[in-house]
């Protein structure tokens, strides 16, 4: 049994080995392709402000262009912006930590979009739950990704919840929201690279959720039916300190 933990083991540090070296080597790509599309919205603002003090109605039209490749390069940005947090997962600074308080500062974080999209927030957080090992600032990137996905499934407003509770020795985290739900077909690829239904998303949201949260050894599923809302559940390992 010794043997076969050690061979994971090694087995899990290649891995992670491979990964952080195709991290690095995406990371450095978005950088390479960030720079000379810095340097592109740099000429392109100078250019729309020559065209603006224009009256020309050929002027006017190529105004209308250069608007519009500003807007496509601010479109390319965000997802750059996306992969470099996709690519920089596995990069953690664990710390022992109370879930319930991460969740409290998130809802105080959070609280006054909330009340701008008229999302109440009801939080059900168990007592005396055991402390985890986690990279607070990753987490919190998880929670408001979490937030935001249900918050466009409430247009109108709606009830977001945050539960923590202890269930089979695992330290489980959920967020449910009464909002449009989602069909099979959109659950099943969720979590899939690229993957979105909103009009100009990135589709590394919940892709990189997902790696934050099995970079915590823990994992994350989801409940949803159309019309009916939506439950994600993050269920985590207790630290060390509190396990039996």
């Amino acid at each position: 049994m010794a043997v076969e933990s050690y061979l994971q083991e090694q087995e899990r540090q290649r891995f992670l080995a491979q990964y952080a070296e195709i991290a690095s080597l995406a990371g450095g790509l978005a950088h390479e392709i960030r720079n000379p599309l810095s340097t592109i919205c740099m000429n392109l603002e100078l250019l729309a402000e020559d065209l603006e003090s224009s009256s020309s109605p050929r002027d006017r039209r190529m105004l209308t262009k250069v608007q519009t490749i500003q807007r496509e390069c601010g479109n390319l940005e965000k997802v750059l912006n996306a992969f470099l947090q996709f690519a920089r997962v596995g990069e953690l600074e664990m710390t022992e930590s109370d879930l319930n308080m991460l969740v409290r500062d998130f809802i105080d974080f959070y609280q006054p979009e909330a009340n701008e999209h008229e999302i109440e927030i009801s939080p059900h957080l168990a007592p005396d739950l055991p402390a985890v090992r986690l990279d607070r600032s990753l987490m919190q990137q998880v929670l408001m990704n979490l937030a935001l996905n249900a918050q466009q499934a409430m247009p109108n407003g709606g009830l977001l919840e945050l539960q923590t509770y202890l269930r089979d020795g695992r330290v489980l985290l959920g967020l449910i929201d009464n909002g449009k739900g989602m069909d099979d077909r959109t659950m099943s690829k969720m979590f899939q690279v690229f993957f979105s239904t909103k009009p100009g998303g990135s589709g590394l949201g919940l892709p990189t959720v997902r790696k934050i949260v099995e970079a915590h050894e823990g994992t994350i599923t989801c409940e949803s039916e159309p019309g009916r809302g939506t439950r994600l559940t993050i269920s985590l390992p207790p630290a060390e300190s509190a396990r039996p």
